[in-house]
């Protein structure tokens, strides 16, 4: 019990644990109570339970979680936050509840324009892979570059934070996103977002006429994952699949129509967003008509589909696989790309980032006159 006792002394305040040992089936209570530490209040949170096995001794620890409520401890780019349920509830909540415009704000580089001619290839007339940030983030009164944002926050943050992020630009794509159509249950919507994260994609996109309606009955949260994702909402299916079929994305629907092609005989490499649709009626009838290649996921068993935030992530998963065997990588991003989403990273990390650019700059500019 050595290590359920080093848990408590740092974290719990109070331990119920029930042994039940193989000759008699007798509870035994124990309670550790904790001195507070200074500077730190302690207060009681709704239980959980932990089962664990120790050879032939089976227990049942009841845990008593507390919140670790800090007095006048400064903030820091070296460490965030720990937010409860309540409070990441409380950011989804803002975050589905804002329409596309105000989205966008949660972007901190500049985003390249739709209609931007600087983004074509002159050789071919044709658009390049899609990458929506330009070099540059106003930060108070002026611009400052992706390399200025990254000298300026680079000495308030962990090596092993920064080691994090790199990895995880380096393995980022935008060649294939994720749309969802129509999802009523945010759950799902969530749990796709945790994937697509996890997989590496950067770009997902909600296709809902009021999502701030129909998300509201439910909050949970996938991990933090959509602080590092670049979310874009769109009220209805024709806007959001013209715009992508513009920055060159062929539209992939999950559908199990006669005509849909296995996932596995797709070829990946091409840029592509992957649709999955509503939990019950699945794709709408229109995304199917203007979508350009309709897929499924081969299935050998009695039911006929998967859970939708299953299926997005067996879908992205497959694109990630078969990228990697073509390509050698997903990540596909090039060094000045990577520049460029590492430091909005780097600006995502803290509220305070902006304003430490800012200072920075000024220094700069101070030490060049």
């Amino acid at each position: 019990m050595a290590p359920c006792k080093t848990l408590i002394r740092t974290s719990l305040s109070c331990l119920e644990f029930r042994a039940l040992t193989p000759n008699s089936a007798f509870l035994r209570h124990f309670s550790y109570s904790l001195s507070p530490h200074s500077g730190l209040r302690i207060k009681t949170h709704k239980p959980f339970s932990v089962s664990r096995s120790f050879g032939s001794v089976k227990a049942a620890i009841p845990l008593d979680t507390s919140d670790c409520t800090e007095g006048t401890v400064p903030q820091s780019l070296t460490s965030e936050t720990p937010q409860n349920s309540s409070s990441k509830d409380n950011v989804v909540k803002s975050l589905i509840s804002k329409d596309k415009d105000d989205i966008s704000t949660l972007m901190k580089m500049e985003r390249r324009p739709e209609n931007d001619l600087e983004f074509k290839d002159d050789r071919k007339g044709r658009r390049r892979r899609w990458f929506p940030y330009l070099d540059k983030v106003k930060a108070g009164d002026v611009y400052v570059s992706s390399e200025e944002v990254l000298e300026a926050i680079e000495p308030h943050i962990m090596d092993l934070r920064k080691e994090r992020f790199r990895k995880a630009v380096n393995n980022r794509s935008y060649s294939v996103c994720l749309v969802v159509e129509g999802l009523s249950d945010f759950g799902n919507v969530s749990a796709a977002f945790r994937s697509a994260e996890a997989l590496g994609f950067q770009s997902v996109h909600v296709v809902s006429c009021d999502s701030s309606k129909r998300y509201k009955d439910n909050h949970h949260v996938g991990m933090g994952a959509e602080k590092w994702l670049d979310i874009e909402l769109w009220s209805s299916v024709k806007e959001c699949f013209g715009v992508l079929k513009s920055r060159g994305y062929r539209i992939a629907t999950a559908h199990l129509g006669t005509e849909a092609v296995s996932v596995y005989d797709i070829d990946w490499s091409c840029p592509t967003a992957i649709v999955v649709g509503n939990e019950l009626s699945g794709i709408s009838p229109e995304a199917l008509k203007l979508s350009d290649i309709h897929c499924n996921i081969p299935m050998n068993g009695m039911v006929d589909s998967f859970n939708v935030s299953v299926a997005a992530g067996l879908l992205m998963h497959q694109a990630v696989c078969d990228r990697t065997l073509r390509m050698g990588s997903h990540g596909d991003l090039m060094q000045e790309e990577r520049q460029i989403l590492l430091a909005e990273f780097y600006l995502r990390h803290s509220k305070s980032a902006i304003k430490i650019a800012n200072e920075f700059y000024k220094r700069k500019l101070a030490r060049l006159m």
